[in-house]
């Protein structure tokens, strides 16, 4: 992601916040989701929206996913958004507004727009600047083609993934919970009957030694 590209993508979607008269935050991040260019057009207003387009344009590019889509399937797995915005430190976001940016089948960025004044104007404005960054592919793709690697969405946005997690995340803690009554449950002679059963600890020993190819 250059700067140029993402000055590029910026100026169309201020052009597209100018003509539905909302001014926004814009910000735009590398594949790495390190910040590259932002621009709050409410300054000195909306310092909240700064921090949030941020989150988003991380969040789109952490799940190559746009934010919305991110939202649906985890807001069914308990804990998930306030355990991720602790990792990234505040950097991730179940909000609609942030998008990856992707050339040449290869995601590139990240972008995120925060301040809209009306459902749906935050993702409306990403969008104009995605279809900017389309129309330059063919004039881009050439010089940067050797250098993109295809992008795969993680995880997947299919409809039954947040209860396979779920799911798994109750198994587990089920057998942690099962463990230690399971082990109590075996009585005292079974116990000394496994001990009967076990070989010396020196003919173990040469044992391993045998298998291991070692001397014996």
């Amino acid at each position: 992601m250059s700067l140029e590209i993402a000055r590029r993508i910026a100026e169309a979607c201020k052009q597209r916040a100018r003509e539905l008269r909302s001014p926004v935050s814009i910000a735009i991040v590398d594949a790495g989701g390190h910040l590259v260019l932002f621009e709050r057009m409410m300054a000195p207003y909306g310092w909240a929206t700064a921090n949030i387009s941020i989150a988003k344009a991380v969040t789109a590019v952490m799940f190559n996913q746009p934010t919305d889509a991110v939202a649906q399937w985890g807001s069914a797995i308990p804990g998930f958004a306030s355990s991720l915005a602790v990792m990234t430190q505040g950097r991730f976001i179940m909000a609609a507004g942030g998008w990856p940016i992707r050339l040449g089948g290869a995601t590139i960025g990240g972008i995120g727009i925060s301040g809209g004044n009306a459902p749906g104007r935050d993702d409306e404005i990403a969008r104009a600047g995605l279809a900017a960054l389309e129309a330059l592919a063919p004039a881009l793709l050439p010089q940067l083609q050797p250098h993109l690697q295809p992008s795969v969405a993680y995880p997947s946005s299919s409809p039954g993934l947040s209860h396979e997690l779920t799911g798994a995340a109750h198994s587990a803690d089920y057998a942690l919970q099962e463990q230690p009554t399971n082990q109590q449950a075996v009585s005292g002679e079974e116990l000394r009957g496994q001990n009967s059963e076990q070989v010396p600890q020196s003919e173990d020993m040469a044992s391993r030694k045998h298998l291991a190819g070692g001397p014996s």
